[in-house]
């Protein structure tokens, strides 16, 4: 059974980087044990001032690793395995994957080898350990599902599910994180519009949206039961509400996710 004593991050790009930064703050992890790569000299100089080791050297920084993260863009993947094929030790090592659209399927036949690997999508708040990630492996691999979400665990949420539901999951999930900061970016201008400063209407609006998320996890409840808390006959709330509505709030959200499964899905060309 392998570990997850040492890992190599293998892109140390937005989310690469805040995966480390979120392993390290979680207090399970020291900066020595990740590993992290980067194309430009620049960057790697950026990351070692952090206290990662860092490297433009993708075969030097799976060496020593028990768990090889791949970080990188879709239309990146293929290099990346190429430069790590050689070095790889399938009897110690497994692979988690955190790249849009490439399968486990993708990734084992291009290397033509036997490696465990999973498929994880988290999102950028995994930096402050708040990330909801998903998890999928083949059935030869289930076991590892357990390392990874002990490994993820400590940067959020973590759900598993089946594979063909991935790209479903870069959508909501991935993508989804933007969607939501685009609201609160919306609620916020709202408040500006009616008079308050800008830095006053950004700080209630994050405030709001993190009281709302916050409401439905710790009661676990439905949107609907909550939002009936604060609407009444003829009041402001329903008459805001209906007037998004009418604007196609919902309908925007939903089509915005379904777009963005459908684009997900076209990512990767083997």
């Amino acid at each position: 059974m392998a570990s997850t004593n040492k890992i190599a991050i293998l892109g140390g790009g937005n989310m690469g980087l805040a995966f480390a930064r979120g392993l390290v703050k979680s207090g399970k992890f020291k900066p020595e044990q990740i590993t992290i790569t980067r194309r430009m000299l620049r960057n790697v100089e950026a990351i070692q001032e952090e206290g990662f080791p860092a490297t433009r050297d993708n075969a030097e920084a799976i060496k020593d690793a028990d768990v090889i993260v791949l970080a990188v863009l879709p239309q990146q993947v293929n290099a990346v395995l190429d430069d790590i094929k050689a070095t790889l030790d399938v009897n110690k090592q497994f692979i988690i994957s955190l790249i849009s659209g490439v399968t486990s399927t993708d990734i084992k036949g291009y290397l033509n080898a036997k490696i465990p690997v999973v498929i994880a999508m988290p999102n950028t708040a995994i930096a402050i350990q708040q990330s909801m990630t998903c998890l999928a492996a083949k059935n030869s691999d289930k076991e590892y599902i357990d390392l990874a979400t002990e490994l993820f665990n400590t940067v959020g949420e973590t759900v598993t599910i089946d594979e063909s539901q991935m790209t479903a999951a870069t959508a909501l999930c991935a993508c989804g994180i933007a969607f939501f900061l685009r609201s609160i970016r919306a609620a916020s201008q709202g408040g500006t519009e009616i008079g308050f400063h800008s830095h006053d209407a950004l700080k209630m609006a994050v405030q709001v949206a993190r009281g709302a998320a916050e409401l439905l996890y710790q009661h676990e409840s439905h949107p609907e039961d909550e939002i009936d808390k604060v609407t009444s006959p003829k009041g402001c709330t329903i008459a805001g509400l209906n007037e998004m509505e009418h604007q196609g709030f919902s309908s925007a959200m939903i089509k915005g996710i379904i777009l963005a499964n459908d684009k997900a899905g076209t990512l990767y060309k083997n």
